[in-house]
């Protein structure tokens, strides 16, 4: 999982400090694509003064590293950087930097949409004591988006329940969907395998989560068996498969 760092410990308590040499920071344009600096074709992320006509913003640390974020936009190509999209940064980074570029997509990403007060209209400002943005004018405070969200495993003997989306992630999944208002995590699982599949379930078990930045989520995954005949009935406004693979059996 994409958080299993160990050793390394994330520290993202908020600190208020000036980014140094040794920093390392995240500039991102307005989609949300990242700097990369290519370095003899060895890509990388920046270090803290590649980009000193930007102010930078403390995000979090992983042991002693710092990373910050650079609050103005790059808005045109620097010659020895590429810009990167977060699905792409997953495959070229590894390790702790991909959890770090994660992290801070959730964090740019929750910034850039929010500048301005939903309550009285008013532009935000950074709190200067915890993560978190105010407005001076009604004193509102907003604080990072987190949404949850489950994955499912959904098992019949020893077949497990595969799909494909029809757009967006191309590659096999799992059945997973957003809680919904009023929702136990529970009765998400139960709700989206019947949305997408057809398929009732029974014995939901907690597995694991995961922060997943690429979409502001907590990803909480669970396991549940299939209850009746398991007949699938897929949603093809949804998925464009779905099926139940044997343990034995590949897939992509």
């Amino acid at each position: 999982m994409i958080q299993d760092i160990y050793p390394h410990k994330l520290d993202n308590s908020y600190r208020n400090r000036e980014i140094k040499a040794e920093d390392i920071l995240f500039v991102f344009d307005k989609e949300g694509r990242m700097l990369l600096n290519n370095n003899e074709g060895s890509l990388a992320l920046p270090g803290g003064m590649e980009f000193p006509d930007h102010k930078a913003k403390y995000l979090f640390s992983v042991d002693k590293d710092s990373y910050f974020m650079a609050e103005g936009k790059a808005e045109c190509e620097y010659p020895g950087y590429g810009s990167y999209t977060i699905r792409e940064i997953r495959d070229i980074l590894s390790g702790v930097d991909v959890y770090a570029a994660f992290t801070a997509y959730h964090l740019w990403k929750w910034y850039s949409d929010n500048r301005f007060c939903g309550k009285c209209g008013g532009g935000l400002i950074h709190d200067e004591k915890e993560r978190a943005l105010k407005c001076p004018a009604c004193k509102n405070m907003i604080y990072p988006r987190i949404n949850p969200a489950v994955i499912v495993g959904v098992t019949k003997g020893d077949s497990m329940l595969i799909t494909k989306y029809r757009r967006g992630y191309g590659h096999s999944a799992l059945v997973a969907g957003f809680t919904e208002i009023g929702e136990t995590l529970e009765e998400t699982v139960a709700r989206e395998v019947m949305e997408e599949t057809g398929i009732r379930v029974k014995n939901i078990r907690y597995y694991k989560s995961q922060p997943w930045g690429m979409a502001q989520d907590i990803l909480v995954g669970f396991y549940c068996e299939a209850d009746g005949d398991a007949e699938i009935h897929m949603d093809e406004n949804e998925l464009k498969y779905a099926d139940w693979v044997k343990r034995e059996e590949s897939y992509e």
